[in-house]
């Protein structure tokens, strides 16, 4: 009869341990988003004048991969016209008023409009100086964190006679991360809109 005192479970147990330890444990695998290819930058010259006869007194370059569209509703304003990039689902509304010695007016109802909107939903606003005394050109550009309806937003003006101001908008549910590289190329365009912009005066 054999005895079970000499019966050894130590190979049993090793055992079972290897067998546990080979199970691949469950770690839950970060959110991800859709990988989003970019159009190699290119530029045109607007000059002023739309499609429906405006002529406008400033130039830009804006993106060849974006369309200029001109608002032609009733009521609409002269000098409300965007720029749109469809395959995006993104828009940037631009307006430009001429200055009748009204700009601190102007300046107050655009911030509101375009900034103070957004305050409550922002984690922050940045505020970048835009300064070119050669061009004449001066204003803000704001970067609104967080989830926000818009993400860019600018003015610029000569102090006199013009103001121009821009914001950009995503046809979509505000989310910081999924849009985080959408706003980052598009906002490039913005400043370099910006860049070129150039006033004629009548």
């Amino acid at each position: 009869m054999t005895s079970l005192r000499k019966f050894s479970f130590l190979p049993i147990f090793l055992l079972l341990i290897a067998i546990v330890g080979c199970r691949k444990v469950a770690v839950p695998k970060p959110k991800g988003y859709f990988r989003i290819d970019f159009p190699a930058r290119q530029y045109i010259q607007f000059t002023g004048n739309d499609s429906i006869g405006q002529n406008l007194p400033l130039s830009f370059e804006y993106p060849a991969y974006g369309k200029l569209s001109f608002q032609t509703e009733n009521g609409s304003e002269p000098g409300w016209f965007n720029i749109d990039f469809s395959g995006y689902k993104a828009r940037i509304y631009l307006t430009y008023r001429e200055v009748k010695k009204d700009l601190e007016n102007i300046m107050d109802q655009s911030y509101r409009m375009d900034v103070k909107n957004h305050i409550t939903k922002a984690d922050a606003i940045n505020e970048n100086v835009i300064s070119d005394p050669d061009h004449k050109v001066y204003g803000i550009l704001y970067d609104l964190k967080g989830s926000t309806a818009t993400a860019v937003q600018f003015f610029a003006t000569d102090s006199v006679k013009h103001f121009f101001r821009g914001s950009l908008y995503f046809a979509a549910e505000p989310n910081p991360d999924s849009l985080a590289p959408s706003i980052a190329f598009f906002r490039e365009d913005i400043i370099h809109l910006i860049e070129t912009l150039r006033w004629k005066n009548k």
